[in-house]
């Protein structure tokens, strides 16, 4: 084994002790950082006997709960057919994971002794429409049966989990206060639209999911902080020239499963130079968009495109003027590799893999 490897072997190692992936329900992996002493998201399901952890754990801990005593701060209420939140929440509560129940409502006053309360993953559940008053970080409400927003979050929360759910719209004013928020998935929802103050006060907002819910239009109003945009799977038939303006930090734009068609695209939609990846698959395209030479990776698979035209990566070529294209999809198109035209190779020199 030659150095580069064990280097490699090292760092991969060392990032495993530190982050541990768990599942999140959102459709996002969420990282748990060991070093910071969270705990995992997963139940205790095969893990020791909790009359144990009851036995030789000092600190208060509801019955239908289980306490482990290596995470003093995590409360595991999770698959146990509760209606309701579990009554004597100790104090010192940091992390509570109540996945996989029955609970229909949140009282304005369940939580009131769970001061310090800063995970709460209500995954699962059967929750409607509720306020909620806590100083929650990270709140995950997946796959519940919410059909708007709660209102009344606490400002300092940063991760926002709504996906899946029955959301049609988003009442004026829900984000107002949420300066914090640097994540929020509202994929598989009903919203037919983004109205403009819908999002309003989401300053610093990193990750917003939109996939799998009712757009015909591109949205428009979206907050300008945003770096990742995932749209997939809605009905959007195009975009505008500035469709995108304003979004001077976006990196990662997802469209595709929507039905998108050239005629319906500016031919300056994508003119954006903070882009790294577009996906576009799973459209009615029949020919390449024009899209900035700083883009880095691009899927088209699963359109019906019939022609390369080199032009759509490079205006021009040169010794500078290059795309600067790693990974370019196009399978399950109307292409055959052997009929690309000569100049491709001039224009995608940097590129890693191509399928046809």
């Amino acid at each position: 084994m030659d150095i580069s490897s064990i280097f490699l072997l090292l760092s991969v190692c060392g990032t495993t002790w530190a982050f541990t992936l768990d599942l999140d329900y959102g459709g996002v992996p969420l990282w748990i950082n060991r070093f910071l002493g969270e705990p995992s998201v997963l139940t205790l399901k095969d893990r020791m006997d909790p009359g144990w952890f009851r036995a030789v754990n000092t600190q208060s801990c509801p019955l239908e709960c289980d306490c482990p005593i290596q995470w003093p701060t995590a409360l595991y209420c999770d698959h146990r057919g509760l209606t309701q939140l579990p009554s004597g929440l100790p104090s010192h509560t940091q992390y509570m994971f109540l996945q996989g129940n029955n609970i229909t409502i949140l009282g304005s006053r369940s939580l009131a002794n769970a001061t310090n309360l800063r995970w709460l993953i209500l995954d699962r559940n059967q929750l409607l429409s509720e306020q909620l008053f806590t100083r929650l970080v990270n709140l995950f409400i997946n796959n519940n049966n919410l059909t708007r927003v709660p209102v009344g979050l606490p400002s300092g929360i940063k991760q926002l989990r709504l996906a899946y759910n029955r959301i049609e719209k988003i009442s004026e004013g829900a984000f107002q206060n949420l300066d914090n928020l640097t994540l929020l998935l509202l994929q598989g929802n009903r919203l037919t639209t983004i109205e403009e103050g819908d999002l309003k006060g989401l300053g610093v907002l990193n990750l917003l999911d939109l996939s799998h819910n009712l757009l015909e239009t591109f949205p428009k109003h979206l907050p300008p902080s945003v770096q990742q945009l995932y749209l997939s799977n809605n009905s959007l038939t195009g975009l505008t020239g500035n469709s995108l303006h304003g979004f001077n930090g976006l990196r990662y734009l997802r469209l595709g499963h929507n039905k998108l068609r050239n005629e319906g695209l500016d031919p300056g939609a994508f003119n954006l130079t903070s882009l790294v990846e577009l996906d576009l698959s799973y459209n009615q395209l029949t020919e390449i968009p024009t899209v900035p030479t700083t883009l880095q990776y691009l899927y088209l698979e699963v359109n019906d495109i019939q022609e390369f035209n080199v032009s759509s990566f490079c205006r021009t070529t040169g010794p500078t003027s290059y795309s600067r294209m790693k990974i370019l999809r196009l399978d399950g198109n109307k292409l055959e590799y052997h009929k690309l035209p000569p100049d491709w190779v001039f224009c995608l020199r940097v590129l890693h893999n191509i399928y046809i």
